[in-house]
């Protein structure tokens, strides 16, 4: 076209184009009741690729329907989308259109949901370790390929999972990955003997004791929870300290490490199955069920609070995980570094947030 300004009549400027758009309908083309010759003209009205990702979530219901987009029963069975996860990249130019698209289904009576996703989460964006987005004329490219290479699909999985909470943006760090990779080298090497490849002799079928079973409860419930609501990160922190505990046992109990196993397993399948493999069992874990706390063995029998005065922290106190603030507070004016710091000024306003801190202002 030597002229692709818009038409001036409100079309698109594909309708300046006349030879293109009246045109003789071939025979393969004719509908019933036109004889061969018939004329007709293009459609000019164009839409953009984002027309077809709007709605392919209710195409995918029912792919293979050519009457309706979806069916009713098949709409009805599968919809709303219960969790939708995607990049903040496509924020508006996929997920709002998407909304809009559905809102608008609905109004047309094609879908019996006013809304297409009951929960919506929009990872972050994984930077080089420059801080910049990843792109080849920059050089910061991180290839996946060779970071599994060299430390494994696991530990890749891993780090991606441990480097922050999902929603943010975070540059890479190969550091951080050899770290998570030191974490499970030492889980295989606290379970698999490195010499023989069987398991350790430090693991053997003995009653767990109160410690570990309190501390493996609670790592249970944390990581569990930690699913739920997509705090990955925080879910390996809490295996990282259980594992720590765990291989500073002469005698790890069996039942507590083939625990530990399964909570592993969603974040590094692959060293899961081997050790499950490796504690004496042929079928795949991925048919176990998720592992349950007890609420009382979680229970912490002591804590530490912090204790500051006018702001600044002198001294640490351990009570009972059951101790009220009153008994708290006498704790608190029991130690001689916090009486120093008071120097004699009565306390204007004592402060408790359990389980963290006391403070003290005089």
């Amino acid at each position: 076209m030597e002229n692709y300004e818009p038409s001036g009549t409100g079309e698109s400027p594909l309708a300046n184009i006349t030879e293109w758009v009246n045109v003789t309908l071939p025979p393969r083309l004719l509908a019933e009741g036109r004889s061969e010759g018939s004329k007709a003209k293009r459609e000019t009205n164009t839409m953009p690729q984002w027309a077809g990702s709007c709605w392919y979530y209710l195409r995918y219901l029912d792919p293979d329907n050519d009457r309706q987009a979806c069916g009713p029963q098949k709409e009805n069975y599968w919809m709303p989308v219960d969790l939708y996860i995607g990049g903040a990249e496509h924020a508006v130019l996929h997920l709002l259109y998407a909304r809009f698209w559905h809102k608008f289904l609905y109004d047309l009576g094609c879908v019996s949901t006013k809304e297409p996703f009951k929960k919506l989460v929009n990872q972050g964006m994984i930077l080089g370790e420059d801080g910049q987005k990843m792109s080849k004329s920059r050089g910061n490219v991180v290839n996946p390929d060779k970071v599994v290479a060299d430390y494994g699909a696991d530990s890749t999985r891993l780090y991606e999972m441990f480097m922050g909470p999902l929603e943010a943006v975070k540059p890479w760090s190969m550091q951080g990955a050899q770290g998570v990779y030191r974490f499970l080298q030492k889980t295989w090497r606290m379970i698999v003997d490195e010499d023989t490849g069987e398991l350790a002799e430090a693991v053997k079928e003995f009653p767990a004791g109160e410690t570990t079973l309190r501390l493996l409860n609670q790592t249970i419930r944390k990581v569990g929870n930690d699913i739920e609501t997509f705090n990955f990160n925080t879910a390996i922190s809490a295996m990282m300290i259980f594992a720590n505990h765990l291989s500073g046992q002469a005698v790890r109990p069996k039942s507590a490490v083939q625990t530990f196993i399964l909570i592993l397993a969603p974040f590094a399948p692959h060293i899961a199955e081997e050790l499950w493999q490796r504690l004496g069992y042929s079928d795949s874990l991925a048919y176990e069920p998720w592992p349950q706390y007890d609420q009382e063995l979680a229970k912490e029998k002591e804590i530490e609070l912090a204790v500051q005065v006018n702001g600044k922290i002198k001294d640490r106190i351990i009570v009972g995980a059951e101790a009220d603030e009153e008994q708290i507070k006498q704790k608190a004016f029991a130690s001689k570094k916090v009486v120093a710091a008071m120097a004699n000024r009565p306390a204007r306003k004592i402060i408790v947030v359990k389980p963290r801190i006391v403070s003290i202002i005089t």
